[in-house]
């Protein structure tokens, strides 16, 4: 090899090695579109995502529709304009998010579907928890706690496909009692994008409807199961009505001590998020992803990360929650004196 063309090898090496370092360090960018920050459980989302990013060395671009589904979309094409590798989607209306998939697809960027199922899409990777899991959780609880009488059957907002999924998991348990007329539901209805106030109202007024007889409420979520124990209080039945939850939130946790609550449904939404990024990273290098399992949205079978929920009542709370450092024990039981 004459003298020009080893000085020609070295510096093609160079290059070559050069390019196959930055193909292998570029910076994945991640999109995030999520649909609100006014619950604890969106709020330790945005953080998780914020923080396994950051450990993985990725750039991440995080909006928040603030429950509306407009200003969802146009953050998405906000988002996508900003040349973001595969984007993480936390739809505010589950049926509307399919056209944001399109989107996402036609700017040549995968999308994973957080927590809240996107339904008729070719959505690519859905992560969350079991919903149905969890809605079984609660209506296990109710039917093993309860022998028979009368039930609120509450579910979330109709926009999201979550409250289904919850809704059907609690009648595998409920069903069989209804059937048989040991439970008797008295109230069945949906809560306007999971609104505290919505809730309450619909609790005051079965109250009223049946002359307080009512001896257990499904309410889908913490915060919804909080505005029912307020409709309680009101009529001095709160400890005598059995009453679910799930998110597994601080109020939630000191009104299953005070004996309000019944109990959660705990999801540890900072370990769905850092897993949520992991399996981004992974989609954005062509990685292969290690699923669990397929959900269908109305159109195709999703690839699915599902993670397991813990059922949280006074028996295991502080092994849940205070042992494990989710809360302060100080926290938990401030209001027991």
């Amino acid at each position: 090899m004459n003298k020009l063309s080893r000085h020609s090898f070295v510096f093609l090496s160079i290059v070559g090695l050069t390019f196959s370092f930055s193909a292998y360090s570029k910076e994945i960018r991640i999109g995030v579109s999520l649909p609100t920050q006014r619950d604890i459980g969106w709020v330790r989302y945005k953080q998780g995502l914020e923080d396994a990013a950051k450990k993985s060395g990725a750039k991440i671009f995080i909006q928040v529709a603030d429950q509306d589904a407009s200003v969802q979309a146009s953050q998405v094409d906000n988002l996508l304009s900003q040349k973001i590798d595969i984007l993480i989607l936390a739809p505010q209306d589950a049926a509307a998010a399919a056209a944001l998939v399109t989107t996402a697809h036609k700017a040549g960027v995968k999308v994973i579907s957080l927590d809240r199922l996107v339904l008729n899409s070719n959505l690519d990777m859905y992560v969350s928890f079991n919903n149905v899991k969890i809605g079984e959780l609660q209506g296990e609880y109710i039917a093993k706690n309860l022998s028979k009488g009368n039930i609120v059957l509450l579910s979330g907002a109709p926009t999201d496909n979550n409250s289904k999924l919850l809704k059907d998991g609690a009648l595998v348990h409920l069903q069989p009692r209804i059937k048989n007329g040991n439970f008797k539901v008295v109230t069945e209805q949906p809560i306007t994008d999971w609104q505290p106030s919505v809730a309450q109202k619909i609790m005051e007024n079965s109250l009223t409807a049946n002359k307080n007889n009512i001896q257990a409420v499904i309410a889908p979520n913490d915060n919804t199961a909080g505005a029912v124990v307020q409709a309680l209080a009101a009529q001095k039945l709160t400890g005598k009505v059995f009453v679910t939850g799930q998110d597994g939130e601080l109020t939630a946790a000191q009104r299953i001590v005070a004996g309000t609550q019944s109990m959660t449904v705990y999801k540890d939404q900072k370990k769905l998020a850092a897993e949520a990024i992991k399996v981004a990273m992974e989609m954005a290098e062509n990685k292969s992803v290690n699923t669990n399992g397929k959900t269908n949205n109305g159109k195709i079978d999703v690839p699915s990360v599902l993670l397991a929920p813990i059922v949280v009542d006074k028996n295991n709370l502080d092994k849940e929650m205070i042992q494990s450092g989710l809360f302060k024990k100080e926290e938990v039981y401030k209001y027991i004196k």
